[in-house]
Parts: C-alpha cells; sequence; structure tokens
C-alpha cells in the first residue's frame, strides 16, 4: 500500500487547483478516499470529533448487506435449478446459464456450490452495469459541480440490484439506476439533498415503465419460459384460498421467489443487528415500521372480508414476504430521506408499515407495497420533522413564559 500512496502523493498536484487534470479531481479524490483514510481533519471550531465518517457509514452498510448478497446468489440460483428440474429443461436458456455449463456446472438444486455460482453469475453482470451507469452519473455531475465523489453511491450501486429481479435485461439496470441517480438525487444537489431514495426511485420508475420486465409471474424465475408467482401474489388470487407452497421458514430464510435479494428475512435481521449495533441504522425506525405493520394486518384480520383473502393474511406472514424485511432495515432507515428526529423517526415509521399493509390488503392488483409505502414516507418525512422541530419549540417557549 506504501506504494501505491507513493504514487498518489507524487501526481496529487497534476489535479489540484491549477493543476493539468484539475477538472478530474473529484475521481482522483474519490478513488484516493476509497483506498485510504482521508488525511484531511477540520482546522477550525465548531465542530464535532467523531470516528464515524460518512465512508465509515456507509462501509457499514455494506457489510450489513452481505448476508442478503449471499442470499441473493444461492436463491437465484436454486430458484433457476428447481425450475430446470421440475420442467425436465437442459438449460435456463440464458447467456448466464450457457457460462454456467461452460465452467462444468450441472443444474442440480441440491448442490449448493452450484446454486451458489449460478445466483452469482446473474446477479453480477447487474452489479457491475448498475456500478458503471450509475458511477458515469455520479462523476459527471461531481465534476461539473466541483464537489467530491460521495461514497454513499456505493450503498446505493448494491441496494439497486438486490430489489431487483434476475431475468431484467441490463439496458433496463442502466436506464432505472440513471433515473434513480439523476431524478432521484442529483436534481435535488447530490448527496444529502434528496428526499427520496434513489435506489427505490430507480425501481419504481422500472415497475411503472416496463412493468413486463418488473412484475407479473415470469419475471422472478431466471429461465426462460417458466411462471412463478411471487407469494403475495398467490395469497391475493381469491382461487388459492390464502394456499402457499412452502413453509414459513422457507420464507424466512429466503428460499422463495422474489427479488433477488429481498426474500430472507433472515439476512435481513442479521443486517439489523449490525446496523443498530454500530449506530447507523435507527432501531426507532424499524420498530415503528413492524408495529405499524403489526397494528394494521390485525386490523384487518379482525374486519375479514368474504370476497379479498388478503385480509386474512396474519403479521407473521406480512412480515416474511415480499420486501417488507429488506425495506425496512435498509431503505427506511436511509440517514438522508428519512426523518432525522428522534420523536419524528416513530411517526415516520408507523406510517411506512400501515401503509405498506393498505397497500397489500386494499389493492390486491398490486400485491407488493413496500417500494411505494417508502417513497411516500419519503416525501412525507420532511414535514414530520418540521411538526416535531415546532411541537418541541412551542412547548420550550411555554416553560420560558411559566
Amino acid at each position: 500500500m506504501k506504494f501505491l500512496r507513493n504514487i498518489f502523493d507524487k501526481n496529487a498536484k497534476l489535479f489540484e487547483k491549477g493543476g493539468k487534470y484539475e477538472k478530474l479531481y473529484p475521481l482522483f479524490e474519490a478513488t484516493e478516499s476509497f483506498l485510504f483514510t482521508t488525511g484531511e481533519v477540520t482546522e477550525r471550531a465548531s465542530h464535532i470529533r467523531d470516528g464515524l465518517d460518512l465512508k465509515r457509514m456507509m462501509i457499514t452498510v455494506v457489510v450489513a448487506l452481505i448476508p442478503a448478497v449471499f442470499m441473493a446468489f444461492y436463491n437465484t440460483g436454486l430458484q433457476a435449478n428447481l425450475a430446470i428440474v421440475k420442467m425436465g429443461l437442459s438449460d435456463p436458456g440464458t447467456w448466464q446459464g450457457n457460462i454456467f455449463k461452460s465452467l462444468g456446472f450441472s443444474f442440480d438444486p441440491d448442490n449448493f456450490f452450484a446454486n451458489v455460482v449460478l445466483g452469482a453469475i446473474y446477479f453480477f453482470p447487474i452489479y457491475l452495469v448498475t456500478l458503471a451507469a450509475g458511477g458515469f452519473w455520479e462523476v459527471l455531475f461531481a465534476t461539473v459541480r466541483k464537489h467530491p465523489i460521495s461514497e454513499g453511491f456505493l450503498v446505493t450501486s448494491l441496494l439497486f440490484p438486490l430489489i431487483l429481479p434476475a431475468s431484467i435485461p441490463l439496458w433496463q439496470v442502466v436506464i432505472g439506476i440513471s433515473f434513480g441517480v439523476v431524478i432521484g438525487k442529483e436534481v435535488f444537489g447530490g448527496v444529502g439533498m434528496n428526499i427520496l431514495n434513489p435506489a427505490l426511485t430507480g425501481r419504481a420508475f422500472l415497475f411503472f415503465a416496463y412493468p413486463a420486465q418488473i412484475s407479473g409471474d415470469k419475471v422472478w424465475v431466471a429461465v426462460d419460459g417458466i411462471s412463478k408467482a411471487t407469494p403475495l401474489a398467490q395469497l391475493a388470487d381469491p382461487v388459492a384460498h390464502l394456499h402457499l407452497n412452502f413453509s414459513w421458514m422457507s420464507a424466512f430464510i429466503g428460499t422463495i421467489p422474489g427479488s433477488m435479494g429481498e426474500t430472507s428475512t433472515l439476512a435481513c435481521l442479521i443486517g439489523a443487528v449490525i446496523l443498530i449495533a454500530t449506530g447507523v441504522g435507527s432501531w426507532r425506525t424499524m420498530l415503528s415500521v413492524l408495529v405499524g405493520m403489526v397494528v394494521m394486518a390485525l386490523t384487518f384480520n379482525l374486519i375479514g372480508s368474504s370476497t379479498n383473502p388478503m385480509f386474512q393474511v396474519t403479521p407473521v406472514w406480512h412480515l416474511v414476504l415480499g420486501g417488507f424485511a429488506f425495506g425496512t432495515v435498509f431503505m427506511a432507515t436511509d440517514p438522508v430521506s428519512s426523518a432525522m428526529t428522534e420523536t419524528g423517526k416513530y411517526y415516520y415509521g408507523l406510517l411506512i408499515g400501515i401503509l405498506v399493509v393498505l397497500i397489500r390488503v386494499v389493492n390486491p392488483a398490486y400485491p407488493e407495497g413496500m417500494m411505494l409505502s417508502i417513497l411516500f414516507g419519503n416525501v412525507f418525512a420532511p414535514i414530520i420533522d418540521k411538526i416535531v422541530i415546532n411541537s418541541n419549540i412551542k412547548r420550550r417557549l411555554a416553560r420560558n413564559v411559566v
């Protein structure tokens, strides 16, 4: 590493103000800060000394996402192999399957390592395309604004593939992440200014712009011609009568159809422990989302319905299905787009928890709901904070008057 340090120190003057490559300084600074701890410190008051900077925060989130990434590898490969064996096919009919075969693997759902490898072959192209396309916009806006490139995109670039189906075309990945970064963040001024979660903004755009590739029954298993509905879609079908082909434990572990990284509640809980223990993720937000979901689900359970089977879905099933756990842990707790005040986090989380059940139950044509409820919560987060702050000001003024 000393060799690399010497290279950066020797060429730094070329990228600093007045240097030959001055306009490329944001790219130079981002590369340097990624490899090394920054050597710049705040010199004047007032500031707070803290060991947690933006880079450490983002790296902590990336570490917390590792269990979900691993499950994305395993479950994506597992679902494809199960479909291939069940249908008696020789391969999934995709270029990823051809690469898998060329490596000498067989399509065997009982082979743990084969499932992981096949899933990784589907995941990494989506991730690399996200990194390249989104990184392009990050560098472009940073260069134009003469701002440093934020490490926040490391998290966005990892979150985005995890909330997509494995079968999504790569060109749509480019469009989706471009929309999320540019419209969801950069138009507001960049990192720290955006009111919407960029990854969810990109996915919402894809959902409404290209519904055939982001919803329905054919997108959740990476095998050509195979249709397999997500559990929430099955529950919303009146003909199914709440019948699922798997157990609650399978849903908890994550071996069910769905977006690549959203299916495993277990992986999300591991990530939640890491985020809460390090102080990066708000336990208040997570808890209040859970409470809002439980209260609303129990309310619908008590009301009941003879025509809508979603009224009967209990809180324990809402917890393990769809993107509820993933959204609660990694999306709702986004420090930029969520509520900032401690009290506001409770109201913000309750709003999301209530809305996700409302969308799932009342609108069975759209059986998910977590994505839209979080984006809705993002919009109202500043208002919630404003109400809380004004309430605190009035209370303190009343004390002084007395």
